[in-house]
């Protein structure tokens, strides 16, 4: 190492490694050799270095030697109190941040009652429609000791509030909790299809949280705009990338326009994007978003503060790439998509379950599923050195390659107007079906071979343990919600519904505190969604 290189070093990542007892051993390989903090080139003045803009190689100098990524196992079924245990033994295991899922009818504003929710009450997440629910999800878990991140997008304001009365009930400070709400509506008409309101009262609700918790909740990351249900649905890597982008600039577009100066929210914004099985296309993917978000924020945006430039994100293993034919031949698969996120500097990691593509993950198949993070963290040695895959010609060439794709791609968007102009014409999900029909044909004419399904087939399969959802649920959850209706003071829930009301129709109003009123008078989700049904109207797709 030069002497220009270890000066660096040692004032950026403190000292070299040293051939002594007191090192720490995870800075040796098995064979002894020691594992600097960081490699670049002999003048590293003249290379990019992680930690700085455009964060290429990671948005801290010193990653997963400083801080490891947060395991965040996603899960939630049933009732609130089912959910409840799994999260007590996840974290028991050593899952150090929850990550919840809900059922369609929290996802689309309907109470467990009503007839459209009919037979999905806590079917693919957790069922939540009150504060009463909130309250047994969260029981014996204080908010100011995990970080939640919660898998929720048309109702996000409202299960942020419910969040938040939560913590208000435990004596937190709002300023003491941390955690994430995905309220990415924009992928929602692109590519999953559960949003409520029309684009447009979507933004105002998401720029809405924006501002609230600027004020209020400064560690709350208020959105996590999502790449990962456009790559389930089929895209490509560079669309993905793309359109998770052109999504994040309308998001922040929206927010200046709204008046909100962009290093006041920016800082917040999160990432959410899938890994799959090509594992230096996966890496290269991660590395280019990054780049390309730091230069839109700076450049586009002009925004001053470098928190605002850094795209943080977390990461899912792609439950599209399971397979439910020999399915222990997915812990393979999420093995290498998971390795794919912490090779790209992935801030926190979902790994899928072997058993997700027949049904809920089972207790063991969960547990497996974090043990694979937890062997990535302390066997595999990638996270001993920041940035393992720097120098490679491969992961340079894809990064570059990805990035020209992908702004391609954005030009293309800004071209019609942004991404809702772009989502209103079809652009997006024309582009995923296309991606998606040349996949399927090039793994029906064996092209892309797909491990026991167009080749290694096995004609016995081991029987599959399977989760089996308690059917009595869907009942204990309607009872629940019509025993709060029944006992609650019923004039304060119509006082705070009608100043939701007055709120809503007055586009200069925050509409998060009279959310946050009405669930602390125990209205119900679908009450709150109804009023906001009746102000902004509901989304019908045109085609």
């Amino acid at each position: 190492m030069s002497d220009d290189h270890q000066r660096w070093s040692e004032e950026t990542y403190g000292p070299a490694i040293k051939r002594t007892p007191e090192r720490r051993a995870e800075f040796l390989t098995e064979s002894d050799l020691a594992i600097e903090p960081v490699y670049a080139p002999e003048h590293a003045g003249e290379v990019e270095l992680p930690g700085e803009y455009p964060f290429t190689r990671g948005t801290q100098p010193s990653m997963y030697r400083g801080r490891l990524w947060t395991m965040r196992q996603y899960a939630g079924f049933s009732t609130p109190e089912e959910s409840n245990a799994r999260y007590r033994y996840l974290m028991s295991q050593g899952q150090n941040g929850l990550s919840v899922a809900f059922d369609l009818p929290t996802q689309t504003g309907y109470d467990p009652d009503h007839e459209m929710a009919r037979s999905e009450v806590g079917k693919v997440g957790v069922s939540i429609a009150s504060l009463a629910d909130m309250e047994a999800l969260f029981d014996g878990i204080p908010l100011d000791k995990v970080t939640t991140s919660m898998t929720i997008n048309s109702t996000a304001p409202i299960l942020l509030a419910l969040y938040l009365a939560v913590a208000r009930k435990q004596g937190v400070a709002f300023d003491k909790l941390g955690g994430t709400t995905q309220n990415d509506v924009l992928k929602e008409y692109i590519a999953r299809g559960t949003y409520i309101f029309p684009p447009g009262a979507s933004l105002r609700l998401t720029t809405d949280m924006f501002a609230f918790c600027a004020e209020q909740v400064p560690q709350w990351n208020t959105i996590s705009i999502s790449g990962y249900h456009m790559r389930e649905a089929g895209s490509t890597a560079p669309q993905e990338i793309a359109f998770t982008l052109a999504n994040g600039i309308a998001y922040v577009q929206a927010a200046v326009d709204a008046g909100l100066d962009v290093d006041s929210f920016a800082g917040r914004i999160s990432f959410f994007f899938a890994s799959h099985n090509n594992l230096f296309e996966e890496a290269a993917k991660f590395r280019a978003a990054r780049r390309m978000w730091a230069k839109i924020m700076r450049e586009r945006f002009k925004a001053k503060d470098p928190r605002s430039w850094m795209l943080r994100f977390h990461t899912q293993t792609a439950g599209v790439t399971l397979q439910a034919q020999q399915p222990d031949v997915n812990v393979v698969r999420t093995t290498i998509q998971g390795l794919a996120a912490v090779l790209g500097g992935t801030q926190s990691l979902h790994v899928n379950s072997k058993d997700e593509a027949l049904g809920l993950p089972t207790e063991d198949s969960a547990t497996l599923a974090l043990r694979t993070q937890q062997v990535l963290a302390s066997e595999s040695g990638v996270t001993e050195t920041v940035d393992p895959l720097a120098g490679s010609h491969y992961v340079e060439y894809l990064t570059d390659e990805l990035e020209r794709i992908a702004n391609e791609l954005i030009a293309t968007i800004d071209g019609m107007g942004g991404a809702p102009a772009a989502i209103q014409l079809g652009f997006q999900q024309q582009q995923i079906e296309d991606s998606a029909y040349r996949h399927l044909g090039l793994v029906e004419s064996g092209e892309r071979i797909i491990v026991g399904v167009n080749a290694n087939v096995s004609d016995t399969e081991s029987p599959v343990e399977v989760l089996r959802l308690n059917p009595d649920a869907e009942r204990r959850q309607i009872e629940r919600v019509r025993r709060v209706r029944a006992e609650r003071d019923e004039a304060a829930v119509d006082l705070a519904l009608g100043r939701l009301a007055v709120a809503a129709a007055d586009a200069t109003v925050n509409t998060m505190p009279a959310i946050l009123e009405c669930v602390e008078a125990y209205a119900t989700l679908g009450e709150i969604c109804d009023m906001l049904r009746d102000a902004f109207g509901s989304y019908r797709p045109s085609n």
